[in-house]
């Protein structure tokens, strides 16, 4: 009886030890880089899961489809929403580069739940109408912003709630997460071998909106919502590295400057987080409600814009200090904070939706864009780009400065302005042909090798700078929100709300461009 009970703990002791190996062999084949999800530090699909081994929300990686030698090509960095604190995503290669970047490519990447490019009217239209929808559509399924493109790889958030990134070349995955169960409706930050994103949504809940109606400054938008934040994630893999959690949502796009993140928040906080390390350095409170509007840095100052106490305002990055505040007259409740500043040549430009009024028993609002000067706030010059009917969701329009020019959109008229940055005259107007039900014009436009690049509706177009006239177009499907054209090379690459990411050849959009008879 004893010698069976030592030969029995002796077979365990041997079962044990060789499975104790086995762990180890599976870590040695398997490297973290491949099996990161148990180090993440938030919920998320366990490793190894019997139950569900496809689980769809589990992380995904495929290395065979990064790219490599010359075709890590493009931007070394993404720092802001729509690329640069002048919103103007361009960005030209070598003549040295692979042919690829140069002619272009074309492909239509699905997201996780990518609605067919092909439908005109969004998914829901039969409930809620074709105008509602719209909205619906680009805040709960598919890419409210544009992507990023850095090193030959296209980066987007979309409100599926993954992260994706995508060889820029092929249109193939190279890896998608979802590091938490919110809506992810930002352009992502890439910086060094980090990629940031922001989590954040339109929701309120039943709390929020009785605080709201007694007293809207003491609201938040996004609070006991979800997880709201700053999410960083490994550049190679999508592994989490850290997150940074925020009481309000995280709608806005963070800016990166001076080693540090910048972001403001659905209750009213302006931050500025350690970009290595996630740790807050400062905040500040302001009131108001952040919104889609993405912070924008220069020379040491950042500007944001809130909604419901509405105002732009201008903080020192060192410490957070509000060195100046600007409004925009008239400002309707979300005007200010659905825009993204811009800044450029000592210029800060913000536009909102105002004034609304009756005509014929219909709301109507006026789209009024303000210059100021970005040390003083110093108001240069106000223009009224013309009333229309109240639109649902994102009413402004994001402005875009190139050279000495202002071009912006406005939702309510579905038209884009060129106005002179210093003395706010209007060069010219141009009308969206389809603006549909739910109105055009809300992305910022590409400038790029003398010709302007709009992305609205279901297409994208090609206008003359100089004097507004249509140059070309080219139909995509699916529908662009608050989307820019990012272009690099010979190629536009685009966030589409139908939850799909876009790569068009220019020269499909317009027929005169050439980039090696450009170069030449």
């Amino acid at each position: 009886m004893i010698k069976k009970i030592i030969i029995r703990k002796k077979s365990s002791f041997m079962l044990l030890k060789a499975l104790g190996l086995f762990i180890i062999l599976i870590f040695l084949v398997f490297p973290a880089s491949n099996v990161f999800a148990a180090h993440n530090k938030v919920p998320m699909d366990p490793i190894g899961n019997t139950l569900d081994p496809n689980s769809p929300f589990a992380p995904i990686y495929l290395p065979q489809n990064a790219p490599e030698g010359r075709n890590i090509v493009g931007p070394s960095a993404w720092t802001h929403a729509y690329g640069s604190p002048d919103h103007n995503a361009a960005f030209n290669v070598s003549l040295l580069s692979p042919s690829w970047i140069i002619d272009g490519v074309r492909w239509d990447f699905p997201e996780a739940r990518a609605w067919p490019l092909s439908n005109r009217n969004p998914f829901g239209a039969h409930t809620n109408g074709i105008k509602e929808s719209l909205a619906v559509q680009t805040q709960f399924l598919g890419n409210s912003l544009g992507v990023s493109m850095v090193k030959g790889v296209v980066y987007a958030e979309s409100d599926d709630m993954f992260v994706y990134a995508v060889n820029a070349q092929t249109g193939k995955l190279i890896w998608r997460v979802s590091p938490v169960g919110n809506n992810l409706m930002g352009n992502p930050l890439v910086i060094g071998n980090r990629v940031y994103v922001s989590a954040g949504s339109v929701g309120f809940n039943f709390d929020n909106v009785m605080r709201f109606i007694k007293d809207p400054a003491s609201a938040g938008r996004g609070v006991d919502i979800s997880f709201n934040g700053i999410y960083c994630l490994n550049r190679k893999n999508g592994q989490l590295l850290w997150y940074f959690s925020t009481k309000g949502d995280a709608m806005p796009t963070p800016a990166y400057a001076y080693g540090s993140l910048f972001i403001s928040t659905g209750n009213g906080n302006i931050y500025r987080i350690n970009a290595k390390t996630g740790k807050k350095e400062w905040v500040t409170h302001v009131g108001g409600i952040a919104n889609m509007s993405s912070p924008a840095i220069w020379h040491h100052i950042v500007y944001v814009s809130m909604s419901v106490i509405s105002g732009i305002y201008a903080l020192n990055t060192l410490n957070g200090k509000v060195l100046w505040k600007g409004n925009i007259p008239g400002a309707s409740n979300t005007g200010m904070g659905d825009v993204s500043p811009a800044v450029a040549k000592r210029v800060v430009i913000m536009d909102a939706v105002a004034n609304p009024k009756k005509i014929n028993g219909k709301t109507t609002l006026e789209t009024i864009v303000r210059a100021f000067k970005a040390k003083t706030g110093k108001v240069l010059w106000t223009n009224n780009m013309g009333r229309g009917p109240k639109i649902p969701a994102f009413k402004g329009g994001v402005p875009m400065i190139h050279d000495n020019i202002v071009y912006v959109g406005s939702p309510v008229t579905s038209d884009y302005e060129a106005i002179n940055l210093y003395t706010g005259h209007v060069e010219w107007t141009w009308h969206m042909p389809n603006p549909g039900p739910a109105g055009s014009g809300r992305g910022a436009p590409t400038y790029y090798h003398n010709a302007l690049y709009i992305s609205s509706g279901p297409d994208i177009y090609a206008i003359n700078p100089n004097n507004g006239h249509q140059i070309g177009s080219y139909h995509v499907g699916g529908r662009f929100g608050i989307v820019n054209p990012t272009i690099v090379g010979g190629t536009i690459y685009l966030g589409n709300t139908w939850d799909w990411i876009n790569a068009v050849p220019v020269k499909d959009v317009n027929p005169n461009f050439n980039l090696k008879k450009i170069y030449q």
